[in-house]
């Protein structure tokens, strides 16, 4: 597939889901940098399942010297991915008045995806992005939650509009996150999933691994290295 296909594609939800039954580990007891910029009162932001944390820390190990995946947000509960859906979608309506609501949909889930569809809610994917060794984090061209409208489209994850440096940075995160098996939303160069339906499209998979979850109320965890 070269087109970019949208969140809110039909194919997208033909893919059906067998739960695995995976649990969610928190990514701050891994040796991976956490951004908390989007923390939460429950550490939600900080959760993945186990086999996308143990894909992460695989691709990290293949990132040249000097560099770090820095984690900005897995998990997200089904009720704030609407919310965000919603907010997203109401935006567009104001500036596109003439849109249908189908059109609305497909736009707005260029940067949100609809929340039946959404990997984060299974705890799929991840909003990533790379830090040198001091935990900075380095610039890959827009921020991990640029819009199209903001970015001028630069939030594409093959946009030209921004630095050869930028670029080089999203080649060699691409690189280490295909390598480990994770697939790219491509309107979102942050956006990185496994086991969710988008993933089982795009990979050719009979079903999902992942559907929607929740956060267990008390996470005793476990260390993933």
């Amino acid at each position: 597939m070269n087109e970019i296909v949208l969140m809110s594609d039909p194919r997208v939800a033909a893919i059906g889901v067998q739960e695995c039954g995976e649990p969610l580990l928190d990514v701050r007891r891994s040796t991976l940098l956490v951004d908390n910029s989007r923390s939460d009162a429950a550490g939600a932001f900080a959760h993945l399942r186990r086999s996308v944390l143990e894909r992460l820390l695989t691709a990290q190990a293949q990132l040249p010297a000097g560099l770090r995946l820095l984690v900005v947000e897995g998990y997200r509960p089904p009720a704030l991915q609407a919310r965000y859906f919603e907010e997203y979608a109401a935006d567009l309506r104001t500036l596109n008045p003439a849109w249908s609501d189908d059109q609305v949909r497909a736009g707005a889930s260029r940067y949100v995806a609809p929340p039946e569809i959404g990997p984060h809610t299974a705890g799929a994917a991840v909003d990533i992005t790379l830090a040198d060794t001091g935990g900075r984090e380095l610039d890959l061209g827009t921020s991990t939650n640029a819009t199209p409208e903001e970015s001028d489209g630069a939030c594409y994850t093959a946009a030209t509009n921004i630095s050869p440096r930028s670029r080089e940075l999203r080649q060699v995160l691409g690189t280490a996150l295909t390598s480990a098996g994770l697939v790219n939303y491509p309107s979102e160069w942050w956006h990185w999933s496994y086991g969710d339906r988008y993933w089982a499209l795009f990979t050719g998979a009979s079903s999902a691994r992942y559907g929607p979850c929740s956060l267990p109320r008390q996470d005793a965890g476990s260390q993933v290295r």
